[in-house]
């Protein structure tokens, strides 16, 4: 699949989701009275029955098959434990199909253990869905998804559980504006719109790398902010692949080494761009040193979570070797092993 079908299908994902909130109406916004809390029932901790004044709450919307879902659990529990006598974190789960039995999802909270030390319970008949995530119009960033409401009942804040150090630091020590809050909430639901349009619009160039890369410099100077989304990078460098490869090499370089950045898109795309454009041209050693590098960026991210962890190491190692470092292929291709047999003696034991 090409670099454009794979923005595209990030374009038809943001799109689908758009569209869907939009014939979903949002009810409720922050600053709202907290909807009840209505679970089918508690996996872990003792139950809860209602949201009590006085207390502060985090609910956190989960599955057991949402990667970055399983990668935040271990920091809330660290809050869970820093905050438990002012705040009470809760696990909901959501969005299981409905063959899944209940067991399972308890098995998997036991297996957790202590990287997910906090109440659990499971959404009662998509209530929670409807109430709170429909309600406050967040279907569409998926999730994890969590949501705090503060000690007089009211929604202070919605949000990736990464960013909640700060923001309960602050609820807790009531200085906490929920009015800045909102400001912020309604900036990124314009920023996630103009990523559409933009993609979209970038999309007609992807044939033509030189008026590409006009293009890009065109919205960059028009909307500075776009430069921190993470598919602008990936459109200047494989734009510069069919252009020059010494330079693309250069730049895609210094993206990966960016203090700060959340590497796992980037890094996922450049992987995607090196591989179409080596179907059709010879790559220099550079750039097949560069995408070995993203595919090391990319399995080190929190919120990755590879199927197949044997191939993955496989195509990396074949990218060493291309780029002339056979002993980190060598290596490399020694974790491939390894995790093919680790994955069969898994097998061997179901």
């Amino acid at each position: 699949m090409t670099i454009r079908k794979y923005l595209q299908l990030f374009l038809c994902f943001i799109s689908f989701n758009s569209v869907a909130q939009s014939q979903e109406k949002s009810t409720l916004d922050l600053g709202d009275p907290a909807p009840p809390l209505r679970v089918g029932e508690w996996l872990k901790g003792d139950p809860i029955q209602q949201l009590e004044k006085g207390h502060i709450y985090v609910i956190e919307f989960w599955a057991t098959w949402c990667g970055p879902c399983i990668a935040a659990m271990p920091h809330l529990s660290k809050l869970a434990a820093e905050y438990k006598d002012k705040v009470t974190i809760i696990g909901v789960d959501i969005y299981k199909e409905e063959s899944t039995p209940i067991g399972k999802i308890k098995a998997f909270v036991d297996s957790m253990g202590s990287r997910m030390d906090y109440h659990v319970a499971i959404d009662d008949s998509s209530h929670m869905v409807e109430e709170w995530i429909v309600a406050f119009d967040e279907k569409k960033n998926g999730i994890p998804r969590t949501f705090v409401v503060n000690a007089d009942g009211q929604m202070a804040w919605i949000g990736y559980p990464k960013d909640l150090d700060t923001v309960l630091q602050k609820i807790v020590n009531n200085d906490w504006h929920i009015s800045e809050s909102q400001k912020n909430r309604n900036e990124e639901e314009y920023f996630q719109k103009l990523q559409m349009e933009t993609i979209y619009f970038l999309n007609q160039y992807m044939n033509e790398p030189n008026l590409l890369l006009s293009k890009v410099d065109s919205l960059l100077k028009k909307e500075p902010r776009l430069k921190h989304a993470p598919y602008i990078p990936v459109y200047i460098f494989s734009a510069l692949l069919k252009i020059d490869q010494k330079q693309a090499y250069e730049y895609g370089k210094n993206i990966l080494t960016e203090p700060d950045k959340d590497l796992a898109d980037v890094s996922y795309f450049f992987i995607r761009a090196i591989q179409f454009r080596a179907e059709t041209s010879s790559l220099v050693p550079e750039i097949y040193a560069l995408g070995a590098d993203a595919y090391e960026k990319y399995r080190n991210a929190d919120n990755v979570k590879i199927s197949n962890l044997s191939k993955y190491y496989n195509d990396m190692a074949s990218w060493y070797w291309l780029a002339n470092n056979k002993p980190k292929a060598i290596e490399t291709q020694q974790k491939s092993i390894e995790a093919l047999k680790a994955k069969r003696n898994l097998l061997l034991k179901t």
